[in-house]
């Protein structure tokens, strides 16, 4: 599969760490010219760097409409346009804060929806006329398992999540008859480098953390970055062309549905 997605133009939103850094990589790694967008520069440069090949950074905060705009017309101008988009950004700083119905902070609630439904929105606006000038060419969304599993918090992470879902199915009924796809991952609990980085100063409470998902979770491991990234690379190249308006769980079976 190494080449794949040769000289595909692809948009990664969110791509300093994690999931957007590991899908950089990936598409990189399978042919793929790749402009790595994140408010974090100084991260996306270094996901660049190491990705290699035709692989840039860019500057973008998704809340801010300007911002979105201009990453997109900076992967254009250095790609000449676009093949595919992976929007993944979220601000998970607000989501400690995120308590219930009842009493959370409604600028938290503004926060989140502002970044992770809003701006999904924006930087599918800021994409799509350029997608839709070619005969084949895919939109994949990062949304999450909290969007349908239902919890006693999070709120607004979740009605963000389910609104993204949303999203997805609007963008594949409207275009695809015109050769864009767009679909959604769904991850797991994934444990990403900056997880296990911020957790080091009390790793007895990490490693509690760390089993009860192993309990919950009907595999040999968690997820990692990794995981994501080969689905997304799978959804935006050929071998994904017939998959359109799905949400894809990635989650080693935490989550069932059918």
């Amino acid at each position: 599969m190494k080449d794949r997605l040769n000289g595909r133009r692809i948009i990664v939103f969110g791509s300093a760490t994690g999931i957007g850094a590991a899908t950089v990589k990936r598409l990189a790694q399978e042919g793929a010219r790749v402009c790595a967008a994140d408010i974090n520069l100084t991260g996306a440069e270094s996901v660049a760097a190491d990705a290699g090949g035709d692989t840039f950074a860019t500057h973008v905060d998704i809340s801010d409409e300007a911002a979105v705009k201009a990453a997109v017309d900076a992967a254009v101008e250095r790609f000449g346009g676009l093949d595919g988009a992976h929007i993944n950004a979220a601000d998970l700083r607000v989501i400690m804060e995120d308590s219930d119905a009842l009493t959370v902070d409604l600028a938290v609630f503004d926060r989140t929806i502002s970044v992770n439904l809003r701006g999904h929105l924006l930087c599918t606006r800021a994409v799509l006329p350029h997608l839709l000038k070619n005969e084949a060419s895919a939109i994949v969304y990062t949304s999450s398992g909290s969007a349908v599993g239902g919890e006693p918090t999070r709120p607004s992470y979740a009605m963000s999540k389910a609104g993204i879902n949303a999203l997805m199915r609007h963008v594949a009924a409207r275009w695809g008859k015109e050769g864009l796809t767009a679909n959604v991952i769904a991850p797991g609990f994934t444990v990403t480098g900056e997880m296990k980085a911020s957790m080091q100063a009390n790793a007895s409470e990490a490693e509690k953390w760390f089993n009860y998902f192993r309990e919950r979770t009907p595999h040999t491991r968690l997820g990692e970055p990794e995981d994501h990234a080969a689905m997304v690379a799978l959804l935006l190249s050929e071998d994904g062309r017939w998959v359109n308006g799905s949400v894809i769980d990635v989650n080693g079976g935490s989550l069932m549905r059918g």
